[in-house]
């Protein structure tokens, strides 16, 4: 870029040859019900949106309508959202949470909210993080796996319905590979491939066959090669190591993807392909990232949160854009997420509160480049 001034018409002077550097890639996001989170490459943290009760974690009770740092820290490693709180993990292995605490979803020991990341209990040995609705789940790097904040239903796994404002250690097994939670149940995967289900189970969501809660985790049957799994509102997803998509629980606005608005209390093979990567199961919504890197997304559309440029629900998984180099996604109530193998982050939605990140209230029906500060 030339910079310089030009005193007269036709004089140019001190002009110079200035190299700038290219903003920072996104490595992830995570998004919740009005505001959204992402990490770039250094290890930033950014957050943008409604900022009720200080939960994007700035010290502030302001909204922002672009991403704004998140403190000073660049050695973040993982973030994790949901309607009321936020969770992020460090590089040290460090645990950290903000926002509502009402039910001691945070696990600092407290019900008191928190407008700046605090940091939980002296462990640095958490390795995966999920935030559900009023409750917390996190496997360390053992494989332990823990839980806190609204037992209701028995979400925490820990065989009884009390709440939990610190770290409850689930059952004995140290073989846990990853956790979701979602409004009132909770999905996990070992490292053997087994999947487990514990919490509300009242549309289905376990995919144990039947609508039995449960409050310790539950296998969910035989198979052993599961490998991504999502929890939405009252929904779940799941990808097997053959590149299976299977969905099950409620299904009211087509969120299961089997062309259907028929809830199911069983797995459920969506389609026939064989080549899907990455799922996120929002509240009414899902979407899903293929080996190819096409995204796709189904449900409710009303808000034009499925991104294919119209507000028309859909019962079957419908390809987003043209772009084949989408390489995460997070979706949640209203609005979704994405990141490409570039690093630029996509969001679309609704955006009444700024939660897209493009500095304004309009809702777009298609995804929208976020520029990086």
């Amino acid at each position: 870029i030339l910079r310089g001034h030009a005193p007269g018409a036709n004089a140019w002077n001190g002009w110079k040859l200035v190299k700038v550097n290219p903003p920072p890639k996104w490595a992830g996001v995570a998004v919740s019900r009005y505001r959204s989170f992402a990490l770039n490459e250094k290890g930033e943290l950014y957050g943008w949106g409604r900022n009720h009760q200080g939960r994007l974690g700035d010290g502030t009770t302001t909204d922002r309508k672009t991403p704004t740092r998140i403190q000073t820290a660049s050695d973040w490693k993982d973030i994790a959202t949901r309607r009321w709180h936020a969770l992020a993990i460090n590089e040290k292995g460090e645990l950290y949470a903000w926002g509502r605490n009402r039910y001691g979803q945070l696990g600092d020991g407290t019900n008191e909210d928190r407008d700046t990341p605090t940091r939980i209990g002296t462990a640095s040995d958490w390795a995966h993080i999920s935030a559900g609705n009023f409750h917390s789940l996190a496997i360390t790097t053992k494989g332990e796996l823990y839980a806190w904040g609204s037992n209701r239903y028995g979400k925490l796994g820990d065989g009884t319905t009390e709440n939990r404002n610190s770290p409850t250690r689930i059952g004995t097994a140290a073989d846990w590979k990853i956790v979701s939670g979602g409004w009132s149940h909770s999905l996990a995967i070992n490292t053997k491939g087994e999947l487990y289900a514990w919490g509300y189970n009242g549309d289905g969501q376990f995919g144990d066959g039947t609508n039995v809660g449960k409050n310790t985790p539950t296998r969910i049957g035989t198979a052993a090669n599961w490998v991504h799994i999502s929890a939405g509102g009252s929904h779940s997803l799941a990808v097997n190591s053959q590149g299976e998509l299977y969905a099950w629980g409620y299904n009211f606005n087509g969120q299961l993807g089997d062309g259907t608005r028929i809830n199911r209390n069983s797995l459920t093979r969506i389609g026939t392909a064989a080549d899907w990567k990455s799922v996120s199961a929002g509240e009414l919504h899902s979407a899903a990232i293929n080996t190819k890197g096409e995204l796709y997304a189904w449900g409710y559309n009303a808000n034009s949160q499925l991104g294919d440029g119209t507000r028309t629900s859909r019962t079957s998984p419908t390809r987003i854009g043209t772009a084949a180099d989408w390489k995460s996604v997070s979706t949640v109530a209203l609005h979704s997420a994405a990141i490409n193998t570039k690093g630029e982050l996509y969001t679309w939605g609704y955006n009444d509160v700024g939660q897209l990140g493009d500095g304004t209230n309009a809702n777009r029906s298609s995804p929208v480049k976020i520029v990086h500060p």
